[in-house]
């Protein structure tokens, strides 16, 4: 996967190796997952996670003061090294895009050198926070909490960057030769389209790259924190959204992917088929369609403009999952106006569609955010989404890594450029490809991205057919 700040805390989660241990996802957010950071998280698919959100408060903030305070524990600084150089080169036949012959070479080099230290609270000084009181002024996302809308977490551990670091990292992309234009009987296109990105990220001394966290209950005055994973419960967590509800799993259940090999076969809950992720996504653009024209074409447009800015996203998400419909410039402006218009029918809860996008696209990377922009641009989410289908469909229960190869008619309609952008869109999920070559192979790391973009995909289609 190309080189972010994103990637760069996914592999320090990977060398670390602790149990329930997150990725922080943005580098604005950084400072903010602190020890005791409250986070919060609204999932509205059963098949990518939400993000957890810090709502701003410490839960000291939120205790009554003049109370002991546990002492954190505080590592020895930890070094960690990473550097990735890598060339592909293919070659393809007359029949790789139909019946044209291209040529395709990418290059990546990226890496990153830093020092972390972790500071933790155990368990057993947890306790001292147990049934603590809470103030008698309470923030508004506790009243949310009162009104069963929100999952709260604790952050009880977290790794922090012990110096001042600046990451750098490079890419290239390279493809050549002719393809036949499908729409033109006996015509083909010819050239050679080339993209080049250079990437400088500095890291503050004190940014939190990896966290874990506990699930805090809020219940008669008081905040509890549940110790183990296993011990949930329901106070003031809710009911998932209306859209889940048909394909929701038993509480026997997890949620997110598991799968195990018996006897040669795989045993997988039922939501872990490509089928109801299908069914899910199809609920949610049916519902779509019930939208005025005129609603779908500025939510459309609007959501174009913010795609290059992951912050304005971020704020509109965090606006519609605490119910705040206030002020905002731009485009979010403009979205939010039409919650307040009364030509919404109101059996169509457009507030709730519009947070299963902005979930899916925050799991995406900030240049696959800036390539869907430049996809609705070029109309070809289409045919993007065949093919992000064609590779989820065979591929879906499978935990380990399998071949595949991508299916020539469907490379066909995305001549140059478009072919750039679909093969890097691919690339950021995570999934090693090749034009067509059986060296491309699926990733289990990359299915809950994928099913993000195919979900992305799936919306903005619809919002471009109103």
């Amino acid at each position: 996967m190309p080189y972010s700040f994103d990637w760069v805390c996914k592999d320090v989660v990977k060398k670390l190796q602790g149990k329930d241990l997150s990725p922080v996802t943005r580098l604005s957010d950084a400072m903010k997952f602190r020890q005791f950071a409250i986070l919060q998280r609204t999932p509205q698919s059963l098949f990518w996670k939400s993000e957890d959100t810090p709502v701003g408060y410490s839960l000291l903030q939120i205790l009554e003061p003049n109370l002991p305070v546990p002492e954190p524990e505080v590592s020895a600084p930890i070094p960690l090294k990473h550097t990735v150089s890598q060339k592909l080169k293919a070659n393809t036949g007359v029949n790789a895009i139909a019946e044209g012959s291209v040529s395709a070479a990418y290059a990546k080099s990226c890496g990153y050198e830093i020092e972390v230290r972790c500071t933790s609270i155990p368990d057993s000084n947890l306790e001292s926070l147990q049934n603590r009181k809470l103030l008698d002024k309470e923030p508004s996302f506790v009243k949310d909490c009162r009104m069963g809308r929100k999952d709260l977490y604790v952050v009880t551990e977290a790794f922090e960057v012990t110096k001042d670091t600046v990451l750098e990292g490079s890419s290239s992309v390279d493809l050549s030769g002719k393809a036949l234009i499908p729409q033109v009987a006996k015509a083909q296109a010819q050239g050679q389209w080339q993209r080049e990105t250079t990437d400088s990220v500095p890291i503050q001394k004190g940014a939190v790259v990896a966290y874990k966290k506990k699930q805090l209950v809020i219940e008669n005055d008081t905040c509890a924190i549940l110790l183990f994973a296993d011990a949930k419960k329901k106070n003031f967590l809710g009911m998932l959204p209306r859209m889940l509800r048909s394909s929701a799993p038993s509480d026997k259940d997890e949620i997110y992917y598991s799968a195990s090999t018996v006897v040669g076969r795989i045993e997988e809950p039922y939501h872990q088929d490509f089928k109801c992720l299908q069914n899910e996504v199809s609920q949610i653009t049916q519902e779509l369609t019930m939208l005025p024209k005129d609603v779908q074409e500025i939510v459309f447009s609007n959501l174009q403009s913010m795609l290059s800015n992951r912050e304005n996203l971020n704020d509109l998400l965090s606006m519609l999952e605490l119910d705040q419909l206030g002020h905002m410039d731009g485009p979010g402006g403009a979205i939010l106006d039409q919650l307040r218009q009364d030509s919404i029918p109101p059996w169509i809860d457009l507030r709730n569609l519009l947070l299963y996008l902005l979930q899916a696209l925050m799991v995406l990377s900030d240049t696959q955010l800036k390539l869907l922009a430049q996809s609705m641009e070029k109309r070809l989410l289409l045919h993007q989404l065949e093919l992000v289908k064609s590779i989820l469909q065979p591929n879906f229960k499978y935990p380990w890594n399998i071949p595949f190869t991508l299916q020539p008619q469907l490379l066909a309609p995305l001549q140059g450029e478009g072919l750039t952008i679909t093969y890097e869109l691919l690339m950021e999920c995570g999934l090693e490809m090749e034009l067509n070559n059986p060296r491309s192979a699926w990733d289990l790391e990359a299915k809950m991205p994928l099913s993000a973009l195919y979900g992305s995909l799936s919306f903005l289609q619809q919002l471009v057919e109103a």
